[in-house]
């Protein structure tokens, strides 16, 4: 059984794809998401080993969600998009598959058996943004996308991943080591990233150090990241 989730802000093409999917006892679908943000939650709890994303979505686009996920555990993915035949070419080598909207049955049965005989994810590393340029976080039941450029730092604990604003702290599904290859986020300590611009001082100390933002909040800098911070500086 291939466990699979639905992700496409439009209601009545969810419920379309997920009746057509019904006919086909080899695959589940075990959720449906909105948005990339819940479709992140889901994906992180559910790990599902096949998606459907719609490429034109709101605030966060299908391809700027898929770039999120940690290429080492993402499932396979294919992009369902209202984009007419000839652009999809472009992309046909580097994702797994595409489905045109509305979904032929017969091309649904040919990804479906694509899907079976080849379990393996394919890169998508040459359609998909290098950079981020949004972070989906939560706090509570809220969701909200928040600007890369916003972010102070980001850190680790055993409760989850942090992101930390000027104005706010909130919690993201991203891992950190997502972030700190596609944002501008770099590391000062083994569970901290710290934005660059965001740096007001770098306190140097006897067992350590600390980074001073500009809204005055501390972040840890171990000895290990202490210099390659430093000459992001021009110090030596």
């Amino acid at each position: 059984m291939i466990t699979c989730l639905i992700i496409d802000d439009e209601p009545f093409a969810r419920d379309a794809l997920c009746d057509q999917l019904a006919q086909h006892t080899e695959l589940a679908v075990i959720g449906q998401c909105s948005n990339a943000i819940e479709a992140m939650q889901l994906i992180t709890k559910l790990k599902p080993q096949l998606i459907f994303v719609d490429i034109q979505m709101p605030k966060i686009t299908g391809l700027e969600m898929v770039a999120m996920l940690d290429p080492d555990t993402m499932p396979r993915v294919v992009f369902v998009t209202a984009y007419d035949e000839y652009a999809i070419k472009a992309f046909e080598n580097y994702a797994f598959d595409y489905l045109l909207k509305p979904v032929d049955e017969k091309r649904l049965q040919t990804t479906i058996h694509r899907v079976k005989k080849d379990l393996a994810p394919r890169s998508l590393e040459l359609i998909l943004p290098k950079q981020l340029e949004h972070v989906p976080c939560y706090c509570g039941n809220r969701l909200k996308v928040i600007n890369v450029d916003e972010v102070e730092f980001a850190f680790s604990d055993l409760s989850g991943i942090h992101v930390t604003t000027c104005l706010e702290q909130v919690h993201t599904h991203l891992t950190l080591k997502v972030l700190e290859e596609k944002t501008h986020l770099v590391r000062c300590h083994k569970q901290y990233l710290v934005a660059p611009n965001a740096i007001s001082e770098i306190l140097v100390q006897e067992n350590g150090a600390e980074v001073l933002t500009h809204s005055g909040k501390r972040v840890p800098v171990s000895r290990r990241f202490l210099k390659p911070l430093k000459q992001l500086f021009g110090f030596h």
